[in-house]
């Protein structure tokens, strides 16, 4: 067997040899090695093929549907990672508490936090309501902590215990409170900053109880609504589902109307505007726009919306009706006066409405005058009687009321219509959704023309929606005209706009202002997360530019080691050549051993 000499130069200058082994298991285990680095390979490639696959774009119907349902189960109060925030609407009424709740941001800049409501373990919202309104405690101010105790106490009930501290609260006042004097307004606010951290732990501060004016609760809606939608979402240009863009990244919003029972009120995002206008209108302007950012940083501006809202005192359902019944009322008895008649005055010759179905009788009564009226159901004429309290002006740019109106594009838009555009459309006419103006007209002018008995008796027979009662039988006449004149000649749509859609729920749940009101207040958090990111992407950044990933220095790597394998066997070659030479038997080719032999001495 043939031995290899190995040298080193070490001060003593020493030699030692091993034997050799044969040249063919070397290849094999050379072979093994090849084989086992291939695997290696092969197994870190699917590995990160699997990776970049995870990291596709998927299907965003599919994912916003999953997201929906489970939007729809109940919160899981046990993971650590969520986070919580409460919302107290102090309407006219009664106040009502929110229970909000999201996970940890999504590293995203351009995206909003994940906020949903809060759902208990029955999947029910938890959300409570208390009357009366928070301005009853306008001459005991020092009652107003008293007041909502309640509500924050089911909150505290609902937020885990070690989350108290960083759920931050929110007390927004409305309609009620803004009848108040401010001194009035500011004692009860007063007291809630000093009472209620005494007794809860929320994170709650002077600056999170306020009287919001109604273009603040406007801009909450529009938020909340494109919230739900998606509308904020900054997609990329292989989304086909996405609607037209207004710029890159930036899908196109949606406007609101909502009509209730007393006001009625709109609210859109217009562009930049490069028009003059004359000095009244720019000031017009300026009141009714809202201009806001809803990123996390405010040196962003592509999150900035100019939103136009206006709300309409008195344009509601249920009090344009009272209008129109003084109106009604006033004319008839100023003609009976001046032409000597006695229309109205009692049942057997009452004034004709052409609002009110055929044959149905109603009394209107103002102190105490009284006129009797009977309906026609002639909904042309009704629309012609309604016109005068849309109370427009001879402005191009002027809706209801003489307003100024920001200029819709009605060829780049898209609408949403709640509460009475929806009540009008849905509950007797069943023709809900999307919106189309001949095909609603000719169902509410036949609606209009049919007897009160017949009505009723399709009523008794359920035919109508379940949330219909007597009352709409008997108004829808009015509130589809109503409706109808609103749309079309107050805020000029056009007959045949086609992108407008009434709703009463978005995605199967119903959308309040309050949704809106969080994700602005909490808009900076998201920074918070992303810096945390930043500084774990610091300290994780070797990692990633590892071999792993760096797919450049990873093949590399893998050459080289390929070449080294490949050189080694071929100087395997080599010496294998040279050992089975002739010149040099394998016997002949010991090299032996030399030991030095210094300070040696030969004994005698």
């Amino acid at each position: 067997m043939a031995r290899i000499s190995f040298s080193y130069l070490c001060p003593a200058s020493w030699y030692f040899t091993v034997p050799t082994v044969s040249p063919f298991p070397r290849q094999r285990v050379a072979f093994l090695g090849l084989f086992f680095i291939s695997c290696l390979l092969l197994l870190l490639l699917i590995m990160d093929f699997r990776h970049w696959g995870a990291s596709l774009p998927r299907d965003r119907q599919y994912e916003r549907y999953l997201a929906r349902v489970g939007e729809l189960e109940a919160t899981d109060t046990a993971d650590p990672t969520l986070n919580y925030g409460l919302v107290v609407d102090c309407g006219s009424s009664g106040s009502r508490i929110f229970v909000y709740f999201w996970p940890r941001h999504n590293g995203n800049p351009h995206d909003l936090l994940d906020i949903k409501q809060m759902r208990d373990r029955n999947s029910q919202p938890v959300v409570k309501k208390i009357k009366p309104g928070i301005s009853a405690m306008a001459d005991t101010p020092e009652h107003a902590s008293d007041y909502l105790r309640p509500l924050l106490s089911f909150a505290a009930a609902h937020v885990p215990v070690k989350k108290h501290k960083e759920t931050p609260l929110y007390i927004l006042c409305t309609a009620g409170m803004r009848l108040l004097p401010e001194r009035k307004q500011l004692a009860i606010l007063a007291d809630l900053v000093r009472d209620l951290p005494l007794e809860f732990d929320f994170l709650f501060s002077q600056s999170q109880a306020e009287v919001i004016s109604g273009k603040q609760e406007g801009v909450y809606a529009w938020i909340g609504i494109n919230f739900v939608l998606g509308r904020f979402d900054h997609e990329d240009e292989s989304d086909a589902e996405a609607p037209q863009e207004l710029a890159a990244g930036r899908r196109r919003t949606v406007g609101i109307l909502d009509m209730g029972g007393a006001s009625l009120q709109i609210a859109y995002e217009v562009p930049t505007s490069t028009s003059v206008l004359p000095p009244k209108q720019e000031e017009e302007a300026k009141i009714l726009l809202a201009e806001f950012n809803l990123g996390c940083d405010v040196q962003h501006t592509e999150h900035v919306y100019r939103v136009y809202v206006t709300t309409f005192l008195g344009f509601g359902g249920n009090f344009a009706r009272q209008r129109y019944e003084d109106l009604v009322l006033n004319e008839t008895l100023t003609k009976n006066r001046l032409l000597g008649q006695k229309i109205g005055l009692s049942p057997d010759s009452p004034f004709l409405d052409p609002c009110l179905p055929v044959g149905l009788t109603d009394v209107v009564e103002r102190n105490s005058q009284v006129l009797h009226i009977r309906g026609r159901g002639d909904w042309a004429s009704c629309g012609a009687l309604l016109s005068p309290l849309l109370a427009r002006s001879n402005t191009s740019q002027a809706s209801l009321n003489g307003i100024y109106q920001s200029p819709i594009d009605f060829n780049n838009s898209e609408f949403y219509g709640f509460s009475e555009f929806f009540y009008c459309t849905e509950d007797v006419l069943r023709i809900g959704g999307r919106y189309h103006g001949p095909t609603f007209a000719k169902a509410a002018q036949d609606y209009c023309g049919m007897a009160w008995s017949v009505l009723t008796q399709r009523f008794k027979n359920g035919l109508f929606s379940s949330h219909a009662d007597e009352h709409r039988l008997k108004y829808q006449c009015f509130k589809s005209a109503w409706m109808y004149q609103v749309l079309h000649e107050g805020f000029h749509f056009p007959y045949d706009y086609p992108h407008l859609r009434t709703a009463q729920l978005v995605y199967d749940r119903e959308v309040q202002w309050t949704l809106g009101a969080i994700l602005y207040k909490t808009r900076f958090l998201p920074l918070r997360d992303l810096r945390q990111e930043g500084i774990r992407q610091a300290h994780g950044s070797w990692f990633r530019l590892s071999f792993v990933y760096n797919h450049y220095l990873f093949f590399a790597c893998i050459l080289v080691v390929l070449l080294a394998i490949i050189l080694y066997l071929l100087r395997l070659r080599r010496i294998h050549h040279r050992q089975t030479r002739p010149s040099a038997p394998l016997d002949l080719l010991w090299i032996e051993e030399v030991v030095p032999m210094i300070g040696v001495q030969v004994g005698p």
